[in-house]
């Protein structure tokens, strides 16, 4: 299991998750932010990882999941989440991470956001 499925809002983990007013139902739930890894620890971490991202994009209401080697800094993993809802994403989160997994993050900055509305680029 990879370590942001133990995420939960208001811990040391990032902020709570940014109030909106817009009803739950209408919203979508993005997950970002970054691990922290030993440089020379990030390649073997991310691949023990696959099974987890091919997991989360098989669940229900996940719209996207990924990891991935951020291309300046050798020992950080860029995270980015995109669900249909709290209860999809609750669903797929199940009891966190391996402790393997978990004591190789050195540190992590990741934050859940509620999303009401989403324009074209």
């Amino acid at each position: 299991m990879l370590f942001v499925q133990g995420f939960r809002e208001s811990t040391a983990y990032g902020p709570a998750a940014v109030s909106c007013a817009c009803p739950e139902e209408e919203s979508m739930i993005i997950v970002s932010g970054q691990l922290h890894v030993a440089p020379d620890a990030r390649v073997a971490y991310l691949a023990g990882c696959d099974a987890v991202v091919e997991q989360a994009r098989k669940s229900p209401g996940c719209l996207d999941y990924a990891l991935s080697a951020d291309r300046l800094d050798p020992g950080r993993i860029n995270v980015y989440e995109r669900w249909e809802s709290d209860a999809d994403l609750e669903a797929f989160r199940g009891s966190g991470p391996e402790p393997e997994q978990a004591a190789a993050i050195l540190g992590a900055e990741v934050s859940k956001y509620r999303i009401s509305g989403v324009e074209v680029a």
